[in-house]
């Protein structure tokens, strides 16, 4: 049985084994501003999502993870349904995602009906990473 709720403290030791990158007082302001979601298959965790607001009015998806074992099944079109239904459902007009040009994630968000909407290339060499491309979708 598929579930979807908002991040919890007691999630904490299933969120940092898909997402390293986030520090911990972030984890704590995702709990307590309730900007992540944890996906559950049968009451185990399989997946998360995390956002922002860019420009501080415009939801952003910065990580959308599904455990490994559990990709390719509907679980990250799922919980991206969720997370855009919460926020048209709290007056939100329009969200954003983004992912590198070289990641295959583009393709899944496209057929998500997000759009290109441009990009930036950090070429700073302690961060350098290929084009981060910026997609958007009305809701």
């Amino acid at each position: 049985m598929l579930e979807i709720r908002y991040v919890q403290l007691e999630d904490k030791e299933f969120w940092y084994r898909l997402d390293e990158y986030l520090p911990e007082a972030e984890f704590v302001n995702k709990v307590r501003d309730k900007r992540g979601y944890v996906l559950f298959d049968d009451k185990k965790p399989i997946g998360l999502l995390r956002y922002n607001l860019f420009w501080d009015n415009v939801p952003f998806c910065t990580m959308l993870f599904i455990d490994l074992n559990f990709q390719g099944k509907g679980y990250g079109k799922a919980l991206m349904e969720y997370w855009e239904n919460d926020m048209k459902a709290q007056g939100y007009g329009m969200i954003l995602t983004s992912t590198q040009v070289d990641e295959n994630a583009q393709h899944f968000y496209r057929k998500l009906g997000y759009k290109d909407c441009g990009g930036f290339i950090i070429d700073i060499p302690k961060y350098a990473q290929p084009m981060e491309m910026f997609m958007i979708k009305a809701i």
